[in-house]
């Protein structure tokens, strides 16, 4: 580059004057880092004196020359070239300097962004297992109580936990949902050496109490979040074991997530219940639930009514629903702990999915039943007893002798026993018959001491009241049995008319043919 010099002494000296003050100024901001830069000042002041004295101008070039060059060392110390100095992620942390660290993880996160294929194992063995490696050292960094992340480092954890987490599960062969049938295995990740570590990482990451939230969620985000969900639909259980402590921690680390998240969760279930009746992880999810719900604050919020309402209830309805029907019951029951009134929405949401032809359904839904009636309050009791015994009545009359024997088992809960003999005006003609039937007549011993049992009890309480239900049964039954004998009769004289109706037509027909042949 040329330098252009002017040709007059008198524009050549007004120049390096004007010149000479700014480089002054310049200059005298610049720090002083040694003995050595002072001993290049103080040669620049002079040369700049010589210059301003003599109006030589290759001196001046020579004193900014100087200068640029303790610039550009000052610089490349303080803002490192990412070519030149670049952390090697095989160094290992108690070797580097406690400033240098933040660099040696973002490092070792770059490397374990990298996936390899599990389905091989003979392939990139040697990557795999220093991978693993440098995964465990991540791993062990997080584990310390003084560390602190600066935002490329929560950047590049997030990044990492994606790159491996975040995936297309292998398809799905079978028809039936999972738990419907007793012999299938489960399926297991061959990757999970890798992934363990990385769920490990993740969770020790959103649980540091030095991570500030209000920073962490620009890479914990929506989408980042709705890709986690997608992952409970895996079919290895240990995987939904990890997101499910991962979700419960970052729900209660991040308030600000709180209501996508259980929107998320909703449109999950939403999906699972009314479309597709498939999804691995619905257990998982009400389990976290479980203790979102407990947390809940008095009086319950619309949003969360309108959960247990679209929600949870729905949930009754799929055939899978033994799968996952423990974890179910604990988040109705939290919420009718909550607020007792709701028992009789629930009640009645149960009576509207109640199954039909499945008796292990029916079996998991008196149990629930038998948990929210120890819950109730006489005057939510009230509201459903009439529709809730007309249900237990066809229980009681069931021919799966597990199905009755579990109906039967209601009379000796305490807080049961006393409400329906509070109430026994009304309850005692509903269920009569079918007690009386079974005591008499059922083909298993159990459910016939049992039915004869609860008939005592009713007899010991109320004995004028069985008396009238008995008469009223016998009446009934004479009326069933004329009904029976009637529609016997009619019957009958419908087959005479008809086989009457079938001879006088072939005569007729008879004669008929008889004319048209004369």
């Amino acid at each position: 580059m040329s330098i252009f010099v002017p040709e007059s002494p008198g524009l050549l000296l007004a120049a390096n004057s004007t010149f000479s003050t700014m480089l002054k100024q310049i200059l005298a901001k610049l720090p002083r880092k040694s003995s050595k830069s002072n001993q290049n000042c103080s040669d620049g002041s002079n040369a700049t004196t010589d210059l301003t004295n003599n109006g030589g101008f290759t001196n001046t070039c020579n004193v900014i020359s100087t200068r640029l060059n303790v610039v550009k060392k000052m610089s490349s110390s303080i803002f490192p070239t990412s070519n030149g100095d670049m952390i090697q992620p095989h160094i290992q942390f108690k070797d580097v300097q406690n400033s240098e660290k933040p660099r040696l993880l973002i490092s070792k996160l770059n490397l374990c962004s990298v996936t390899y294929d599990f389905n091989d194992q003979d392939k990139d063995d040697a990557e795999k297992d220093q991978k693993r490696q440098v995964l465990v050292e991540i791993l062990d960094f997080l584990v310390s109580d003084s560390v602190k992340l600066t935002e490329p480092a929560m950047s590049a954890i997030c990044k990492t936990c994606g790159d491996n987490l975040f995936r297309e599960f292998p398809p799905k062969y079978s028809n039936s949902p999972r738990g419907e049938t007793e012999d299938d295995d489960p399926w297991f990740d061959p990757a999970w050496s890798h992934l363990q570590l990385v769920y490990e990482i993740l969770l020790r990451f959103v649980s540091l109490s030095s991570l500030d939230p209000k920073i962490a969620k620009q890479y914990i985000d929506h989408p980042f979040l709705l890709r986690l969900l997608n992952l409970f639909d895996s079919e290895d259980p240990r995987e939904r074991d990890c997101l499910k402590s991962v979700l419960h921690r970052i729900y209660g680390k991040f308030m600000v997530h709180r209501p996508f998240i259980r929107m998320s969760v909703s449109n999950v279930i939403y999906r699972f219940v009314f479309e597709t009746e498939k999804h691995n992880g619905i257990a998982e999810l009400l389990e976290i639930f479980g203790s979102v719900i407990s947390g809940f604050a008095l009086p319950l919020k619309k949003e969360h009514k309108m959960f247990l309402s679209r929600v949870l209830i729905p949930l009754h309805k799929p055939k899978s629903v033994g799968t996952y029907h423990h974890q179910l019951t604990y988040c109705v029951v939290q919420f009718i702990e909550k607020e007792p009134k709701l028992t009789s929405v629930v009640i009645n949401g149960l009576l509207k999915y109640w199954p039909v032809m499945s008796s292990q359904k029916q079996l998991m839904f008196l149990s629930e039943l038998e948990e929210l009636l120890e819950l109730i309050r006489t005057d939510e009791f009230e509201k459903i007893m009439v529709p809730l015994f007309r249900r237990i009545r066809s229980c009681l009359d069931s021919y799966h002798f597990q199905v009755a024997e579990r109906a039967h088992f209601l009379w000796n809960n305490e807080h049961i026993h006393h409400l329906i003999m509070c109430n026994r005006q009304v309850i005692m003609p509903i269920v009569f018959s079918s007690l009386q039937h079974n005591s008499k007549n059922h083909w298993n011993r159990t459910v016939l001491n049992l039915a004869q049992n609860v008939l005592k009890m009713f007899n010991e309480v109320d004995e004028q009241l069985v008396l009238s239900c008995q008469s009223k049964f016998e009446e009934d039954k004479s009326v069933t049995v004329m009904v029976a004998e009637r529609r016997r009769l009619t019957w009958e004289h419908l087959e005479t008319a008809a086989a009457n109706a079938s001879v006088l037509e072939g005569s007729t027909t008879a004669a008929s043919t008889c004319v048209v042949s004369c």
